[in-house]
Parts: structure tokens; C-alpha cells; sequence
């Protein structure tokens, strides 16, 4: 259906998203959906690794895991990309278990691998409930493809994940298998600009790393504190309050972006049905 802009709840909405570019592609779609103007700047940025030999031993011996659990998207593509590269054949992986969260879940289907475990609550503490209840999973080795952080503090939940996996007994091997990195702020005078005076209403974060990446960019607080600040998920909420932000929008639904821009979208949809009720009250 064609429906006029202007009756969407997101019109004339302008939301800068922080996500790296192949994140922020799929966030901005589901924003326009809802009538929002999107601003592209990605904080940070996913790429290959400069140095592959942690993860070419762990290639090496894959058939030894029991599972192999992925805590992301870009870590599937970058395992299986490498797994290629390295001309292994994915027979290797017929004897372990899969784990993914969410929509993840269908990108590792779509290279032909069965997935054991998708978590009902998708994060990585989700992950932990649902191998909490298989009997024999103590002892189980396990592999956590993760990406190596440079530029920006690690955010504390992989750490806290790979902790998690080996309270419950398991042999847990963390191997770096993509990069994320800081971009600098000098690719975006414009958009910082129209943050200090007050042009963006929303600014919209899908990971830890990208706030501590744009906390790099901005002087102060005075410089956003007009905008409203989203967050993809309780856990990136935490973390953003964490470093200072006062989080005024977080998505109950954060198994996909379009979860994340429907709670954008019911906060302008509350609020401005909350400015016609004090309108109304006048009269």
C-alpha cells in the first residue's frame, strides 16, 4: 500500500543511525518504512582481519568442538568466508552443534548448516539460559567466533558471555574472527554539526561500541543532549547509561531492526499523542 508520508509516524523524523554500513542499510530501510529521514554514520566499522592466525588454528581443528556458537551476523559471514578461503570443507563441521541469535539464525541456515539452538530471549545471555538446560553440557568444547575491538574499550559483553560459558563447565575457546574498529570523526562535519544545533531528533545505537564510538566524536554532552537517544535492546541500553546517556527509547523487540524501529516509532506516536492531550486539556 502507498501510504502518504505525512501519515506516517516517523515523518519529517531525522535519525542519525550509528550502525556499521551493512547494519545501518537494513536500519535505515525499516526507518523509511515508518516515514523517518535516516542519517548514515556508522561510528565504527566491520572488516577482515589484519592478522588471521588465531583463527586459522582454530579452523584448523574444528572438527574437535562440540558447538560453535556465534553472537553476531558479521561473525558468521567472516567464519564461513575464512572457512572458504582456507579451502576446508564444510563436511568438517557435521559433528557439531549451532547456536545464533535471532535473525542471525537464518544466515548461518543459508550456508547449509542446521541450527541447534536459536535462544526465545535473543542475546547472548539468552544463549547461556538455553545451554543451561541441556544435561550433558558440562565439559562440552565450545567455540565463540568474536571480533577483535580496536579503537573503542571492549564492551563487557563477550567477556561476560565467554564467563557465563564457563561457569556452566564448558571449554570455551575465543577466537577473534572480524575487526571493529573506530572511524574518525572527521568524515562527518556535517552530521556533528547538525547534531550541536539541534536538527537530529534521534540517535539511534545498535551496539555498545558504536556509543563509545560516537562519545570519541561529540565534545560534550551538550553537544546531543537535544536529541533523543534509541537503543537496540536492553543490554545496549545498560551500557549507554553506563557512559553517560540518558536513553530515552529502548526496543522490547530486539530480535530484528524492525523491532527497533516500531519502538522509535511509539515513542513519537506517545508523545505526540501526549501534546494533544495537554492541547485538549485547554479547552
Amino acid at each position: 500500500m502507498l501510504t502518504p508520508s505525512v501519515k506516517l509516524p516517523l515523518y519529517s523524523k531525522r535519525i542519525i543511525v550509528t550502525a556499521p554500513r551493512n547494519y545501518a542499510v537494513r536500519l535505515s530501510q525499516q526507518l523509511i518504512q515508518q516515514g523517518a529521514l535516516p542519517l548514515l554514520m556508522p561510528t565504527i566499522e566491520t572488516c577482515l582481519l589484519e592478522n588471521f592466525a588465531e583463527l586459522d588454528a582454530a579452523l584448523a581443528k574444528i572438527d574437535a568442538f562440540d558447538w560453535i556458537v556465534f553472537t553476531s551476523r558479521n561473525g558468521i559471514d567472516a567464519f564461513f568466508q575464512r572457512l572458504e578461503y582456507l579451502g576446508l570443507d564444510p563436511w568438517l563441521l557435521k559433528n557439531c552443534c549451532f547456536s545464533a541469535i535471532g535473525k542471525d539464525a537464518e544466515q548461518l541456515a543459508a550456508f547449509g548448516v542446521k541450527v541447534d539452538l536459536i535462544p526465545q530471549q535473543p542475546s547472548p545471555e539468552g544463549i547461556i539460559a538455553e545451554l543451561a538446560k541441556i544435561p550433558d553440557i558440562r565439559e562440552k568444547t565450545i567455540l565463540v567466533p568474536v571480533p577483535e575491538v580496536v579503537g573503542v574499550p571492549e564492551p563487557d559483553i563477550i567477556p561476560n558471555f565467554v564467563a557465563s560459558l564457563e561457569k556452566l563447565g564448558m571449554s570455551v575457546t575465543r577466537v577473534p574472527t572480524y575487526m571493529t574498529r573506530r572511524l574518525d570523526k572527521c568524515f562527518y562535519e556535517v552530521e556533528l554539526r547538525l547534531i550541536r544545533q539541534g536538527n537530529i531528533d534521534v540517535i539511534a545505537f545498535s551496539s555498545t561500541a558504536e556509543v563509545a564510538g560516537f562519545l570519541q566524536m561529540v565534545s560534550s554532552k551538550e553537544d546531543y543532549e537535544q536529541c533523543a537517544i534509541a537503543c537496540f535492546g536492553p543490554y545496549t541500553a545498560t551500557n549507554a547509561k553506563k557512559l553517560g546517556l540518558n536513553v530515552s527509547i529502548v526496543a522490547k523487540d530486539y530480535s530484528s531492526f524492525a523491532g527497533f524501529a516500531e519502538a522509535i516509532a511509539s515513542f513519537f506516536l506517545v508523545k505526540s499523542g501526549n501534546a494533544l492531550s495537554k492541547h485538549d486539556s485547554r479547552f
